[in-house]
């Protein structure tokens, strides 16, 4: 049996998630390398009034699941599989291996700016949970407006993405037809999707410039659900990632499927971890943020040592 690290995506941001995280010098460095990279102070990001831009929110996410995990490698853990949820796979990246976090801290930043000055406002994204996705690509055939699926992270639970108008009426079908929840999300701009296509290409061109390495640990895209070895396909799958669905049911069936099952929830929140457990029924699967790192220490030895 294997481990699989999950790291999350925007919408799971919470005020003070830097501040955190364990105390322990391999996350100064972290937050110091990431500062010197940007060239500002990013303690500044983690603010309630700062991660209301879409910048700051992608970057502490960045942040504080490169921290976390380091913090895990630094007790003699490894994944066995990463995969990231959209603005997670930069994450899961450079624990992989396969990408610089200097590098990724740049390219991030452009990211949430290219994404933001697209859509400044009147987007974002809306979950639907109580139907299935056959009942949801219905409903977006015939709303008025652009507005279009962009995650399916259960099969019951799926988010579209378009204007405020359009996942509004969609929003209000979905619950006359049984939906138990249409809840507009924290995004102020409409990922995964093809209204961000343009910045997507922009981001790709910045890409060019950057070396990418063959992952040293397996990399699971949460676009495709597939494993992505060439440096170059995972070029494409983290550039492009913001204007393509996320399938994360997907993506966790596929590592099940290859004999995860420990899925281990990097910070911040759990929200990953409530959807990996309708998955991996015959495992565990935990959140780094609320457990102790002892309790950590010893879930993830025990998966080394079933794997012996």
């Amino acid at each position: 049996m294997s481990a699989l690290w999950a790291f999350p995506g925007q919408g799971a941001q919470q005020p003070g998630m830097l501040q955190a995280l364990p105390d322990a010098p391999v996350v100064q460095t972290c937050i110091e390398q990431a500062s010197v990279a940007l060239g500002e102070d990013v303690r500044l990001l983690d603010s309630a009034e700062a991660l209301q831009n879409t910048r700051a929110v992608q970057l502490c996410l960045l942040i504080a699941g490169v921290a976390a995990a380091r913090v895990l490698s630094e007790r003699g853990h490894r994944p066995d599989m990463v995969a990231g949820l959209s603005i997670g796979a930069y994450a899961a990246a450079v624990v992989a291996g396969a990408l610089d976090f200097a590098d990724a801290v740049r390219l991030v930043a452009l990211r949430g700016e290219l994404m933001q000055r697209a859509y400044p406002d009147g987007y974002g994204m809306t979950a639907i949970l109580g139907l299935d996705q056959d009942s949801v690509e219905r409903l977006l055939a015939d709303a008025e407006g652009p507005v279009y699926l962009a995650n399916i992270n259960a099969e019951t639970q799926l988010v579209i993405a378009g204007s405020d108008a359009a996942m509004a009426k969609v929003a209000e079908r979905a619950r006359a037809q049984g939906a138990g929840c249409a809840r507009r999300l924290a995004m102020s701009v409409p990922s995964h999707c093809e209204l961000l296509d343009t910045p997507a290409r922009e981001l790709a061109a910045a890409f060019a410039k950057v070396e990418m390495r063959t992952p040293q640990v397996r990399y699971l895209s949460s676009s495709s659900a597939r494993l992505i070895r060439d440096p170059g396909t995972l070029r494409d799958d983290l550039a492009m990632n913001m204007s393509r669905v996320v399938d994360w049911q997907a993506t966790l069936v596929t590592a099940y499927e290859r004999g995860v099952r420990l899925h281990l929830e990097l910070p911040p929140g759990s929200v990953l971890t409530g959807l990996a457990r309708r998955v991996f029924d015959a495992g565990q699967a935990i959140a780094f943020s609320g457990a102790r790192l002892d309790t950590l220490d010893a879930m993830l030895r025990q998966e080394v040592s079933r794997d012996r």
